[in-house]
């Protein structure tokens, strides 16, 4: 138990919808209202009727019932349908709202970043709001002097600190609040998808942050719609449907269970029909084709087998295809789930195939970045480069063995290939 730091127990939250409020109610329209009810009740008493609240009038639970716990230094994953709850739970566990029937417990001082633009005053600067954050959470404010600089450094708006938060962009107001909730040494971060905003240097950067925060032992539940970013970064996952926990488990569990519930399982690679066995596909333009007629993978990196590969660990893959009436093409690897879901995709640049119409390539991705578990790897030549135009492809089962964890702490976590990508005679 002492190592638990969050807790939930059957916690439930009832909204009522249907329902219009007036901005500004009189005691006069309050007292009439109440006798209007009071005289239609009692009319469809004597009508027999019954006597519920009209449809117009009803409740919906966001929250049913939601019990787990958290332990210290955990990466937890919330998914779920839109309307599941998510953004509720972390509601309440932020003390932003309260729950219907239930409690939350948390022990430790929590850092949350919950939507853009929450817990910041908009007429308030940067700078001010930076103090304000600060004390919320019960530092002093020789602890924010020393932590200051490092914060408008990192959310990259020293030229605007001391300007008020209303005049920021979307993405200044991300970067700072971000660079806040994560610098100001929390002992749990709550973070709800609000890094969707940002640009992709950005996400990068955030979430190589969240990752060393995790490794100094800071407890994080990420609410996100991004499987890529719970199969990588997290070492549990929570799926939410209706408002109720229908998987606790591991992150690969509880992508396929959301997958279903979205109905976005396919056994393709991207959206496109399928090649044949031999790795040979018409081209639906102009008649041109490719053949994939060797597609090899090979683990790479330390404390590797020809069994399988480790979580940050690699692979190196050879490719020759055949190309006929394509003036470009370009190779692209790809790593889904068992079912289809993609997880990353990485591209080669695109070469001409030349008089012969053969095309080797080799690739290297230096590190996997996947939990323990069984993958897939498509190889696939495109017209062009272009995914929406793959003119074959083949799949090799990936095994990915390991204890349930990535080294926290590696400065690369977006995946890359280095390319290495000729026509021959």
């Amino acid at each position: 138990m002492n190592d638990i730091v969050i807790q939930t127990e059957r916690l439930s939250k009832k909204y009522r919808i249907g329902k219009k409020y007036d901005k500004y109610r009189t005691l006069r329209d309050t007292i009439a209202d109440s006798s209007r009810a009071l005289f239609e009740r009692a009319g469809r008493l004597m009508n027999g009727q019954a006597t519920v609240a009209p449809p117009g009038d009803e409740s919906i639970w966001a929250l049913r019932d939601v019990s787990f716990d958290v332990s210290r230094g955990e990466i937890v994953g919330i998914i779920g349908r839109n309307g599941a709850g998510k953004s509720t739970l972390l509601k309440i566990l932020s003390r932003v709202t309260e729950p219907e029937d239930g409690r939350g417990w948390i022990c430790g001082r929590v850092g949350s970043l919950l939507e853009v633009g929450s817990g910041f005053h908009p007429e308030l600067t940067g700078r001010e709001n930076v103090y304000l954050n600060g004390a919320i959470i019960g530092m002093k404010k020789s602890e924010i002097n020393r932590k200051f600089d490092e914060i408008v450094s990192f959310a990259e708006v020293e030229q605007f600190i001391d300007t008020p938060v209303k005049h920021y962009s979307s993405g200044m107001y991300l970067r700072l609040a971000f660079s806040v909730a994560a610098h100001l040494e929390p002992d749990i971060m709550l973070v709800d998808e609000v890094l969707a905003v940002g640009d992709a240097r950005f996400w990068n950067k955030s979430i190589h942050k969240m990752r060393t925060l995790n490794a100094q032992g800071m407890t994080i539940l990420l609410v996100t719609h991004d499987m890529w970013l719970v199969q990588t970064i997290c070492s549990r996952a929570i799926c939410l449907e209706k408002g109720s926990v229908v998987t606790d488990g591991t992150p690969l569990n509880a992508i396929g269970l959301y997958k279903q519930l979205t109905g976005q399982l396919t056994g393709q690679l991207a959206n496109t029909a399928t090649g044949d066995a031999s790795g040979k596909k018409e081209s639906s333009a102009d008649g041109g084709f490719a053949e994939l007629h060797e597609f090899e993978m090979f683990p790479a990196g330390e404390g590797v087998s020809k069994n399988g590969s480790l979580p940050d660990s690699g692979i190196r893959v050879e490719m020759k295809a055949h190309v006929d009436g394509v003036l470009s093409v370009g190779f692209l690897l790809r790593v889904t789930s068992p079912d289809g879901f993609p997880y990353f995709t990485v591209y080669s640049e695109p070469v001409s195939p030349g008089d012969g119409g053969l095309v080797e390539c080799r690739a290297h991705i230096p590190h996997l970045m996947l939990l323990p578990g069984d993958y897939v790897l498509w190889g696939a030549v495109c017209r062009g480069g272009d995914e929406e135009q793959i003119l074959t492809e083949r799949h090799l089962p990936l095994l990915v063995n390991g204890n349930g964890t990535t080294s926290n702490g590696k400065s690369l976590f977006w995946n890359r290939a280095e390319w290495q990508v000729h026509a021959t005679c």
